[in-house]
C-alpha cells in the first residue's frame, strides 16, 4: 500500500502528507534485503497507473525484486481495479496511533492462485524461504486460496515458511468474520515452519485460549502464555519455531519492548526494553520478524534469533515510515549491548 503520514500532526487537519511505502508481508522483504542483504522478491498486483508506478519506485529504492508483480490494467476511475492507500498518524504521547485504510477493489484483493507459476517459483528458481501473512489471506476469499496453494506448493518443495497471523477484525468482518479466520487459518497453518503472533493473534486466528490477557500486553503472565504455545506446538507439530513481540503500550511514545520464541522444545527471551522511546510504532513488528528470520537462516540459533529481532524492530520505531533505515551494524551493535553514544 501506499502510505500517506500527516508527520508530527493528524490525518483530520494536515495540509501536506510524506509518502511511503508498506505492507505487512513486504516489510518483511524489505527489511531482509535493505538491514540483512539478503535477495528478496515480493508477490502481490498493482493496479497499473501512475500511483501503482510510484509504489514500485519504492520497492526498487528497498531492493526487493519485482519481476513477480503483477500488473492489472487501470481502468481510470477505479471502480474495477485500484491501489491501497493507508492513512497513518504515529500519535504522540496521550494520543494513540490511528490507522485508516483505504483498500478496496484493490489489485492485490484480487489475486487468485492461478496468477502464479508456484512450481517455478518454489520448485526451479530456488526461493529458500516464504514469509506470508494473515493481513493478506483476509484481503478476499482468493487471496486465502492464493495463500493456501501458495504454501503447499512451498511445503512441497522443502522451502522454509513463516507466517505472521497479524489478525485484523475488520478485514475478516466482510468475508466471514471469527469463524472465517480460523477456517483458512488453522488450514494454513498446517504447513508453516515458523509461526509468528501475538496472545490475540493465535486466541482468534487458531482458537488457542491464553488466561489472564486484557489489552495491555504487561498483563500477560508468560508461563501462562508458553503453555497456550506448548498447546499449539502439540496440536500443529510441523511449528518448527513460534515467536511474538511482547509490547506494553504505556503512552504512543514509550513503550516496554521484548520478544519471546519457541524452538526445539525450549523458549528463549530476548533482552526487555522497558521505557523504550518510539519514533513511529507501524512496522515494528514487521522488522522483528525480518530480523528473527535472519538469525534463523544465517545464524541458526533460535537465542540469537530472537534478539536480532528484537533489535531491529526496536531500531525500526526510531525512524518514520513502515519499513526499517537500520543497518545490520546498527542491530548488531545493539544486540551486543551498545547504547546511543554520539557516533562521530
Amino acid at each position: 500500500m501506499l502510505r500517506l503520514d500527516p508527520g508530527d500532526g493528524r490525518v483530520r487537519t494536515t495540509r501536506q502528507f510524506d509518502v511511503w511505502e508498506g505492507g505487512g508481508e513486504y516489510n518483511v522483504a524489505r527489511g531482509l534485503k535493505r538491514c540483512f542483504g539478503l535477495r528478496t522478491g515480493v508477490i502481490t498486483a498493482f493496479a497499473d497507473n501512475e500511483v501503482g508506478r510510484l509504489i514500485e519506485d519504492f520497492i526498487l529504492q528497498g531492493g526487493v525484486d519485482t519481476s513477480m508483480i503483477k500488473w492489472e490494467p487501470f481502468d481510470g476511475l477505479g471502480r474495477e481495479v485500484r491501489n491501497g492507500l493507508n492513512f497513518t498518524e504515529r500519535g504522540f504521547g496521550i494520543r494513540g496511533a490511528v490507522g485508516v485504510p483505504d483498500r478496496g477493489l484493490t489489485a492485490a484483493s484480487k489475486m487468485k492462485p492461478s496468477d502464479f507459476d508456484w512450481e517455478d517459483i518454489f520448485g526451479n528458481q530456488g526461493v529458500r524461504w516464504l514469509h506470508t501473512g494473515g493481513i493478506f489471506a483476509a484481503l478476499s476469499e482468493s487471496t486465502a486460496e492464493t495463500v493456501i496453494e501458495a504454501v503447499k506448493t512451498a511445503r512441497k518443495h522443502g522451502t522454509i515458511i513463516s507466517y505472521d497471523l497479524n489478525y485484523r477484525p475488520s478485514l475478516w468482518k466482510s468475508i466471514g468474520g471469527l469463524e472465517k479466520a480460523q477456517e483458512v487459518n488453522r488450514e494454513i497453518a498446517k504447513y508453516i515452519d515458523v509461526m509468528i503472533g501475538n496472545e490475540e493473534d493465535f486466541t482468534a486466528c487458531l482458537g488457542f485460549e491464553v488466561e489472564g490477557v486484557d489489552e495491555n500486553i504487561s498483563s500477560i503472565d508468560v508461563d501462562k502464555f508458553k503453555a497456550m504455545i506448548n498447546t499449539a506446538v502439540s496440536e500443529f507439530p510441523n511449528f518448527k519455531v513460534t515467536a511474538t513481540t511482547l509490547r506494553a503500550v504505556k503512552t504512543a511514545t514509550v513503550n516496554d519492548w521484548g520478544a519471546i520464541c519457541w524452538a526445539g522444545g525450549e523458549f528463549y527471551e530476548s533482552e526487555h526494553r522497558p521505557d523504550l522511546e518510539i519514533f513511529d510504532r507501524v512496522g515494528g513488528g514487521d522488522s522483528f520478524a525480518s530480523g528473527l528470520i535472519y538469525g534463523l537462516m544465517e545464524i541458526g540459533d533460535p537465542a540469537m534469533a530472537v534478539q536480532y529481532g528484537a533489535a531491529h524492530g526496536a531500531l525500526a520505531m526510531t525512524t518514520p515510515g513502515d519499513t526499517s533505515m537500520a543497518t545490520k551494524a546498527d542491530v548488531e551493535k545493539l544486540v551486543a549491548g551498545g547504547g546511543a553514544r554520539v557516533v562521530r
